[in-house]
């Protein structure tokens, strides 16, 4: 499974809507998990500037039709800068993350809101895959058992969302959420795997989420 198909069931409730603490932001995280999982299969690359952007390494399909459809979709904006593809529309994966999972058995198509407005809700069919994960990476955090590339790409994404804590609620147990930010860092700076994409995607994602709170917090001090 993909990093960005794991980060979707943890992103979602059970009864199939996002959870209140990332509504705003889901973007931004799934699209900088599918651009994690595009670097890892040798699709795209990350230059080392300060601001990075992102250049096209191959464009063969893999057969997988996410990471297919979103190659796609990025090939005419190659170049351009991390921080704006994070939160551009244009690459967010959900409908086809939606359509896999639902293939796969572990989400199903509801209803939508009231009088059939609002979006399609997607709850969950089999719980098994999202016990699994967070078992995983509840024993990661816990330091009983040895972090995957998913595993870090995952945290490091939650924790730049600002929703670590919320999402993992129960595979945090007692650690408060600065205790759980420095164990993420901690967990993140000792992988040599994967730093450089690692690294990229944390800049890109904390530096998206200061421009967009920063009108916010300025609105706040005005008035």
């Amino acid at each position: 499974m993909l990093i960005v198909e794991e980060l979707h069931m943890l992103l979602l409730r059970p009864d199939g809507r996002v959870e209140s603490a990332v509504s705003g932001n889901r973007l931004y995280g799934e699209v900088a998990a599918v651009l994690v999982d595009l670097a890892l299969h040798g699709r795209i690359s990350f230059s080392h500037e300060k601001h990075p952007t992102v250049d096209i390494v191959l464009t063969e399909p893999t057969g997988n039709p996410i990471l297919d459809t979103t190659l796609q979709r990025l090939v005419p904006m190659r170049g351009k800068r991390l921080q704006s593809l994070v939160v551009s529309p244009k690459l967010d994966p959900l409908e086809v993350v939606v359509e896999s999972l639902v293939v796969q058995g572990v989400l199903v198509r509801g209803e939508r809101g009231f009088f059939g407005w609002g979006s399609e809700r997607t709850p969950e069919s089999d719980p098994a895959p999202e016990l699994v994960l967070r078992s995983r990476l509840a024993a990661v955090l816990a330091g009983t058992g040895a972090p995957t590339q998913a595993d870090l790409s995952l945290l490091s994404i939650l924790q730049n969302l600002n929703a670590a804590r919320a999402i993992l609620r129960a595979e945090c147990g007692d650690i408060s959420a600065r205790d759980l930010k420095k164990r993420i860092e901690q967990l993140t700076a000792g992988s040599p795997a994967g730093d450089a994409v690692a690294k990229a995607v944390n800049d890109a994602i904390a530096a998206a989420m200061v421009a967009i709170m920063t009108p916010v917090i300025v609105a706040a001090t005005i008035t």
